[in-house]
């Protein structure tokens, strides 16, 4: 699928989740909603274009989440780390919500790590520290303060 589509599909899942939400009288301000970001399907061989990714999930997250949401933590979906995090980057770079956008990465927050690790199991502290590069470039992409200089720190 195309980008397009992924937003249409989003929106209707969001306005279904939340008339569930509303009807079973769950109160918004106490939730922390876990979408994806709108991207093009990955075998449609169509490359994302991070501001093309910021600006549409945005605009489907300001359409379709109520403003009593306080937070949004995103899930990787199958980007690669370094996609997940210069797109999380970019939606905190133009949010203008009181949302709070930040990640729920699996995949994309510990595969370089994982990779590493299965090479040489014994490296516990080599493991160690690219996790935790990758937390902390996610970290700052949560804040709209990540840059590819320092992803090569």
């Amino acid at each position: 699928h195309d980008i397009k589509t992924c937003y249409q599909v989003t929106k209707i899942v969001l306005e279904e989740t939340f008339y569930q939400l509303s009807n079973s009288n769950v109160q918004l301000e106490g939730i922390i909603l876990k979408p994806n970001m709108i991207l093009n399907g990955s075998e449609s061989k169509i490359k994302n274009e991070t501001k093309q990714v910021a600006e549409m999930t945005l605009s489907c997250l300001k359409e379709n989440v109520p403003k009593e949401v306080p937070g949004i933590a995103f899930l990787s979906g199958g980007q690669n780390e370094l996609e997940a995090t210069r797109n999380l980057n970019e939606i905190n770079k133009i949010n203008d919500t009181k949302f709070i956008m930040t990640y729920s990465y699996g995949r994309a927050l510990q595969q370089a790590a994982l990779k590493f690790w299965s090479k040489d199991t014994s490296n516990i502290s080599g493991t160690q520290d690219i996790f935790n590069h990758r937390a902390n470039m996610c970290s700052l992409a949560a804040q709209g303060k990540w840059s590819e200089e320092l992803e090569k720190k």
